[in-house]
C-alpha cells in the first residue's frame, strides 16, 4: 500500500470501531464521515485514472479532470443513502455537509504527509481555504436541496444542476490557487469568505442544521 491508503486505514480504524458502538443519529454522522474519506481516497483513484487516458498532466488535470472526479464522488454516498433509505429532507442536507467535511479532512491529512508541516502559514491556508472549499461546496448542494426537496419534480434535474454548479466552482477554485501572488491569495479566500457571508447572513433561513 502507499501513504495515502496507509492514512487511510489509521483514520478509519477508530471511526469503524466507534461505529460499531454507537446507534442512531451518531452512528449515520460517522459513517456520512467514513464515506466523505473513502469517496476522497477513490477520487485518487478515478483522477489518476482518468489524467492517464487523457494523457493530461498534473496541472491540467487539477483543472478539468479532478474538479468532476471530485465532486461525482462525493455526490455518490448521497445518491445511495437517497435510493436506499428515502431519507427526510435534513437528513440528506446534514449527510452531505459531513461527507464534504469527511473529504476535505483526509485531503489535508494527504497534504501534510506529502508537503511537510513545517510552513505554518501554508497550512493555515490549505486548512482554510482548500478545505473550506470542499465545505462550501456542500452547503451550496445542501442549500440547493433545502429549496428543491419539497417539489419532486425538480429534484432530479436540480440535483444535476446543483453538482454542474459546484464542479465548476471548484475547477474555477483550482485555477486560482494554482497561481501566484494576489490572484494565489484571492482564489485561497474566497470559499472562507463565503461561508461567513452565509453564517452571518442565510443561516437561519435555510435552517440546516
Amino acid at each position: 500500500m502507499n501513504s495515502m491508503e496507509n492514512i487511510y486505514v489509521c483514520l478509519v480504524a477508530p471511526f469503524i470501531l466507534a461505529i460499531l458502538c454507537l446507534k442512531g443519529e451518531g452512528r449515520k454522522g460517522l459513517l456520512f464521515l467514513l464515506a466523505g474519506m473513502t469517496s476522497c481516497l477513490l477520487s485518487g483513484y478515478v483522477s489518476a485514472f482518468a489524467a492517464g487516458l487523457a494523457g493530461t498532466d498534473l496541472l491540467t488535470s487539477s483543472h478539468e479532470i479532478a474538479p468532476v472526479v471530485e465532486e461525482v464522488m462525493k455526490s455518490l454516498p448521497l445518491l445511495f443513502y437517497i435510493l436506499i433509505y428515502e431519507p427526510d429532507k435534513k437528513s440528506v442536507i446534514s449527510g452531505t455537509l459531513r461527507v464534504a467535511v469527511g473529504f476535505a479532512t483526509f485531503e489535508n491529512v494527504c497534504f501534510l504527509t506529502s508537503y511537510g508541516t513545517s510552513d505554518l502559514l501554508r497550512l493555515m491556508i490549505r486548512g482554510f481555504g482548500t478545505g473550506a472549499m470542499h465545505v462550501v461546496c456542500g452547503m451550496i448542494v445542501a442549500v440547493g436541496l433545502f429549496f428543491i426537496w419539497d417539489r419532486t419534480w425538480l429534484r432530479a434535474v436540480g440535483s444535476f444542476a446543483l453538482l454542474g454548479f459546484v464542479t465548476t466552482f471548484h475547477a474555477i477554485f483550482n485555477v486560482f490557487v494554482n497561481q501566484t501572488g494576489a490572484v494565489f491569495w484571492i482564489g485561497s479566500a474566497i470559499p472562507v469568505t463565503m461561508m461567513l457571508t452565509y453564517l452571518l447572513f442565510f443561516r437561519r433561513k435555510t435552517d440546516l442544521a
